[in-house]
């Protein structure tokens, strides 16, 4: 008699990346997929319906993020082991993951056979980072390094980050306040935070910088 296949829903805004990503985790026999999402909102219905024993969430989803959605299911009480997979290198945020909640973190960058190991992990109910992120974690649980904290921008909050990012990305105060499903003085209030806390002068600074460390990043 087969042993029963672990169950895992998709979270991400891309169809062909879920695409992909059903048929790599499908072809395993020991795993399969119970359903897919692409907003927190539809993602949340289907935990409560399909009752996965994992979810793969990206950081970037429609009209919200992945972290804001692994902080929405433990405040929800809803116990199920989460795997960040993103585009976003980790050393920006894997430890903010970590902390909303996630139980790991891996990039959309590795191989399928790193994906596959970063599950499995999970599932057995470890946490999975990358062994360079490992590393970094102990040095600074054991003070090897010194966080005071070292760089302006570990000073943002989840959603101020996610604010920098998009306004890195060109997108306007209106279109910000679209895709965080917001309001305007909202978003005014976040560009007002980063300005303060990575000591900008004006807008423009803080847009140049934004931009320039996107880019960066790519």
């Amino acid at each position: 008699m087969n042993e029963k296949r672990a169950s895992v829903l998709i979270v991400d805004d891309h169809p062909l990346f879920r695409e992909r990503l059903r048929q790599l985790i499908s072809s395993e026999p020991d795993l399969e997929i119970s359903g897919e999402a692409e907003t927190a909102e539809s993602a949340v219905q289907l935990m409560r319906e399909a009752r996965p024993d994992l979810a793969i969430v990206d950081i970037t989803l429609k009209g919200s993020s992945g972290l804001e959605l692994t902080k929405t299911l433990r405040a929800l009480s809803i116990n199920l082991p989460i795997l960040v997979l993103s585009m976003h290198d980790e050393s920006l945020y894997a430890e903010r993951a970590l902390r909303a909640g996630a139980s790991g973190y891996i990039t959309k960058h590795q191989t399928a056979e790193e994906v596959l190991l970063a599950v499995r992990r999970v599932l057995a109910g470890e946490i999975y980072v990358s062994e360079k992120m490992t590393s970094s974690l102990l040095r600074n649980v054991a003070g090897a390094s010194p966080r005071t904290p070292a760089r302006p921008i570990d000073r943002l909050t989840d959603r101020e980050f996610e604010v920098l990012e998009l306004i890195g990305r060109g997108r306007t105060t209106r279109a910000i306040a679209e895709t965080l499903q917001v309001g305007v003085a909202t978003v005014d209030t976040y560009r007002a935070r980063i300005k303060e806390k990575m000591n900008f002068r004006n807008g423009t600074e803080l847009q140049h910088f934004a931009i320039r460390w996107v880019r960066e990043r790519e």
